[in-house]
């Protein structure tokens, strides 16, 4: 049954990204995870990365094996898809800071209706009505996923799930321009530190098990958004959508950064399986420290 398993994978991974992975890594690092996920005791996880590493991705790998060879129904969550509407940004931009207009950081997401869907999957209340976020007019669309059916496990991913509070010295000290320039009395900073004190620890504590993916540096960052970039170009042929360029994606980065750097700090101590991803999006390395 592995066997068949193994070349399932390598079909979804195919299908998913155009590319290819070896018996070696699913053997090594993905049938672990999806074991484990399989015949945890708990059925409430975390999968956690920066952007355009390949959470999306291996989470779709996930849920297809899990439902194909175990009969296993999932609830996938993407935390983009909780971000706040434009004009709820725009509220938060007149109302605290300015930088808040640009989604991203720790409370530009809508944690009340995120808490709500996981106290429904707890109580198995459905249906399930899912945000959708568009990426292209920043906002969320009209229509909803609905999930019609119990499901047996919850995985939530996101670019910064799981993230503790950031240190005092670390938080004030600048890492780019726009923290230099735009956040002289680092006053978004607070901002999203203290959401992440209050309502994201809330949120993170409803979950039972943390997977995290590490890659080298922020600088793989850039080159990975670019590469997203180019495929929203390609598969975005319908409408009229020119992307932003290298040096719009650098500085749209930089909101992300403080909390990445923070991260690569903190969770491989944090979480319950890191897996280390190279500079190629292989994963090389895997370190577990799995509850029982």
């Amino acid at each position: 049954m592995k066997t068949n398993i193994i070349k399932s994978i390598q079909y979804q991974f195919k299908e998913l990204t155009n590319s290819n992975i070896s018996q070696h890594e699913i053997k090594k690092f993905i049938l672990p995870i999806i074991e484990h996920i399989n015949y945890s005791p708990y059925n409430k996880f975390l999968l956690s990365g920066s952007q355009g590493v390949g959470k999306t991705t291996l989470l779709r790998v996930i849920e297809l094996i899990l439902k194909k060879k175990y009969n296993k129904k999932i609830l996938s969550l993407n935390l983009d898809d909780f971000y706040y509407d434009k004009w709820q940004r725009v509220k938060l931009a007149k109302n605290i800071h300015p930088l808040l207009k640009t989604r991203g950081v720790p409370g530009t997401h809508d944690i009340t209706y995120l808490l709500e869907i996981i106290k429904r999957f707890d109580k198995s209340k459905y249906p399930i009505k899912l945000p959708l976020f568009d990426k292209l007019s920043d906002s969320r669309q009209k229509t909803q996923r609905v999930i019609k059916t119990k499901c047996d496990i919850l995985i939530l991913e996101g670019w910064c799930v799981g993230c503790p509070p950031i240190h005092k010295k670390f938080l004030f000290s600048n890492v780019n321009t726009l923290e230099k320039k735009f956040d002289t009395d680092a006053k978004w900073r607070e901002y999203y530190n203290h959401q992440l004190k209050t309502k994201y620890l809330q949120l993170f504590k409803q979950f039972d098990l943390l997977i995290y993916l590490k890659i080298p540096s922020f600088s793989n960052v850039l080159n990975w958004r670019i590469k997203q970039e180019n495929h929203l170009r390609k598969i975005n042929t319908n409408v009229k959508y020119s992307g932003m360029s290298k040096k719009e994606i650098a500085n749209f980065i930089q909101y992300y950064e403080k909390i990445t750097k923070w991260m690569f700090k903190v969770m491989p101590k944090l979480a319950d399986i890191v897996l280390y991803v190279n500079s190629n999006q292989k994963i090389s390395k895997i370190k577990k420290t799995l509850k029982k």
